[in-house]
């Protein structure tokens, strides 16, 4: 019989795309003042793989992740939706741009061996967490790179995107090293 165990720690990723860099700008703010400094931020990916959001949203819309340094419990996901969510409105509300949903902000969490990626929607490949939030597995890592699976969505299938991820299972790799360590320091 398995016994329960705490799970090993995360690395947060939050990501945010919007048509503005100042909508952008301002979750990196929120980002950081709540999670603490960033170890990692992607560069600006075009987001053109969808006219999904393009009603809401507008064109031209660019994607950023931001990974703040500290771990995370994995089981913290949902509360982290909630207040992603309450920050989109909160920035619709400001009408600062003619779209109803100037900015999107999506919460994650990385593993060694898998992206998982929190939603509001439930779907056939999707498990519920708590507080009317769902977790699906987007990537997983096997045979030194990451995967996708059929309902991973275009964008995240994208190579600019795993050379960020692994940038980030690097950075996670050695955080867990140190966590890890018997003396409680690096372990190098």
């Amino acid at each position: 019989m398995g016994v329960p165990r705490a799970p090993d720690p995360v690395l947060l990723l939050v990501a945010v795309f919007s048509r503005y860099p100042e909508a952008i700008d301002w979750a990196r703010q929120k980002v950081v003042e709540e999670w603490g400094p960033l170890a990692l931020e992607s560069p600006a990916f075009p987001f053109s793989h969808t006219d999904y959001y393009t009603s809401t949203m507008g064109p031209d819309l660019k994607k950023v992740f931001f990974a703040p340094a500290d771990l995370i419990d994995p089981g913290r996901l949902p509360a982290i939706k909630i207040q992603t969510n309450s920050w989109e409105a909160e920035y619709a509300e400001l009408r600062l741009f003619p779209e109803p949903r100037p900015l999107n902000i999506d919460p994650g969490y990385l593993t060694l061996g898998k992206l998982v990626l929190a939603s509001t929607k439930d779907f056939t490949h999707r498990i519920y967490l708590g507080l009317g939030i769902y977790g699906e597995v987007t990537l997983f890592y096997r045979h030194q790179r990451w995967q996708h699976h059929e309902w991973t969505f275009a964008d995240y299938r994208q190579p600019e995107y795993h050379e960020f991820f692994n940038r980030c299972r690097d950075y996670l790799h050695e955080r867990l090293r140190e966590v890890t360590s018997p003396c409680g320091g690096s372990s190098s």
